[in-house]
C-alpha cells in the first residue's frame, strides 16, 4: 500500500486517561527491554505518552527542562526558531500528518552550561490495537551543555498492529554533546516512520545509537544531520536484527556544510530472513573534513536480504571522506578458532554473533543485555 493508504488503516489514538501507576508489570517489563525503567532515581528527567496522552512528565535537575511538545508550543510562542526548521513539514505524507493532526510529543531543553550526568527517559508507547500514533519532538542543547537522552519506542506486550509516526528535530549549539540513544521494541505488525532532522553548531557534538532487535513489519527512517559549525561533529551508530517478515529502510545522512566537520556512520545487521536496505551518505560541502561510513551486515539464514548502499559526496577538494561495506555469513574458519580453544559449535556461534551485536551503551538497564542474549538464541534458530 501507498503511503496515504498507509495511514488510513490505521485509526486515531483514543483520548483515554492513564496513569503510570495502571501499567502491568508485563507493560513495566516490556519498557524495560526498550531501555526505559521508571522507578529508578538514577535518571535526570523522565517522559512517558502512552498513545496520545502525556503521563508522565518531569525534570530533576535545574539544567533541564521537559514539557509535553504541545504546552512548549503555549509557553514558548509556537517556538518559532526550532518547530519545522530541521525537517521540512511537506517533506512526505507523514510529516504532513503530524503536521495536520498532532497527537503529542516531547519538548526536551538542556539549559546552558548543564552537565547533567544521568540519563534522560522518553517513552513513546502504543497501548492499543490497530492505532496510529503521531508525535512530534524538539530536543535543544544549549551552548556548553552536555546531555544523555535514551528514547524507548515500543507496544503493549498483547499488541499485534499499529502505525508511529515521529518527527524529531535537535538544535545542538556552540560546544554543546548529546548522546542520543533510540531503542525500537516493536509487534511484528507494526509500521514505523520517523522523520529525523539535526542541526549542529561550532564545535557540539551529536552521537546517535539506534538499536532494534525485534520484529517489526516495516521501518523507514533516514535522519540527516547538518553540521553548519567549524569543528562540529555528528556519529551515527545502528544495530538492527531483521527477523522473518521484518522490512528495515534504515540509514543516516550528513551533510558537512562547516570547515573541520567531522561524521562517522557505522551499521552492523544481522537477518535471519527479514529484508534490510543499509544506507549511508555523506555530502562534503567544507575544506578540511573528515567522514568514514562503514556498513557490515550478517546473514544467518538462507532466506531475506542485505542490501549495503554507501554513498559519497564530495562538492569541494581538500576532503577525507572513505567508506566500507561488507555483507555476507559467518566465517567458518572464525567457528573452527574458537572451537579448537574449547567452546562447541553452538558456543562459537554465539559468541561471534554477540560480539556483532556489541551495544554497551551507557544508561541501559540490564533487561536490554538479557535482551540481547534472547536474540543470539533466535539468531541460532534463524541458522
Amino acid at each position: 500500500m501507498d503511503d496515504q493508504e498507509l495511514i488510513k488503516a490505521f485509526k486515531p489514538a483514543p483520548e483515554k486517561d492513564f496513569s503510570s501507576e495502571e501499567l502491568s508489570e508485563d507493560e513495566l517489563l516490556r519498557l524495560r527491554h526498550a531501555g526505559i525503567e521508571l522507578n529508578t532515581d538514577k535518571k535526570a528527567g523522565s517522559f512517558l505518552q502512552i498513545n496520545q496522552a502525556v503521563k508522565h512528565c518531569q525534570a530533576v535537575p535545574e539544567g533541564v527542562e521537559i514539557l509535553p511538545i504541545k504546552e512548549a508550543l503555549k509557553k514558548y510562542d509556537g517556538l518559532k526558531d526550532y518547530w519545522w526548521k530541521a525537517v521540512e513539514k511537506d517533506k512526505d505524507a507523514f510529516t504532513k500528518e503530524a503536521d495536520q493532526d498532532l497527537d503529542n510529543g516531547y519538548f526536551i531543553r538542556i539549559k546552558k552550561g548543564a552537565v547533567v550526568n544521568y540519563p534522560i527517559q522518553s517513552c513513546l508507547y502504543i497501548r492499543d490495537e490497530g492505532i496510529s500514533q503521531k508525535v512530534h519532538n524538539i530536543v535543544i542543547v544549549e551552548e556548553g551543555a552536555k546531555a544523555n537522552i535514551i528514547t524507548g519506542c515500543t507496544t503493549h506486550p498483547h499488541l499485534k498492529s499499529g502505525l508511529h509516526i515521529g518527527v524529531s528535530e535537535f538544535f545542538i549549539e556552540k560546544g554543546a554533546y548529546l548522546i542520543f540513544t533510540m531503542i525500537h521494541n516493536w509487534a511484528e505488525d507494526v509500521y514505523v516512520r520517523p522523520r529525523t532532522g539535526i542541526i549542529l553548531k561550532e564545535r557540539s557534538v551529536f552521537v546517535s545509537n539506534y538499536i532494534s532487535l525485534k520484529g517489526v513489519k516495516s521501518v523507514q527512517t533516514f535522519p540527516t544531520a547538518y553540521l553548519n559549525g567549524e569543528g562540529a561533529m555528528a556519529s551515527f551508530n545502528s544495530v538492527v536484527v531483521a527477523p522473518k517478515g521484518s522490512s528495515l529502510d534504515l540509514g543516516s545522512r550528513v551533510v558537512l556544510n562547516a570547515p573541520k566537520s567531522k561524521a562517522e556512520i557505522i551499521s552492523r545487521t544481522i537477518s535471519y530472513g527479514g529484508s534490510v536496505y543499509a544506507r549511508g551518505h555523506l555530502i562534503g560541502k567544507a575544506k578540511e573534513i573528515k567522514a568514514h561510513l562503514e556498513c557490515q551486515g550478517l546473514m544467518l539464514s538462507k532466506s531475506g536480504v542485505i542490501r549495503a548502499i554507501p554513498e559519497l559526496e564530495a562538492h569541494v577538494p581538500d576532503v577525507d571522506m572513505s567508506h566500507e561495506a561488507a555483507v555476507g555469513r559467518i566465517a567458518q574458519e572464525e567457528i573452527e578458532y574458537l572451537m579448537a580453544r574449547g567452546l562447541s559449535d553452538e558456543e562459537a556461534v554465539s559468541t561471534i554473533v554477540r560480539g556483532f551485536l556489541n551495544v554497551k551503551i551507557e544508561g541501559l538497564p540490564p533487561e536490554l543485555d538479557d535482551e540481547i542474549q534472547e536474540v543470539v538464541k533466535e539468531c541460532q534458530k534463524g541458522m
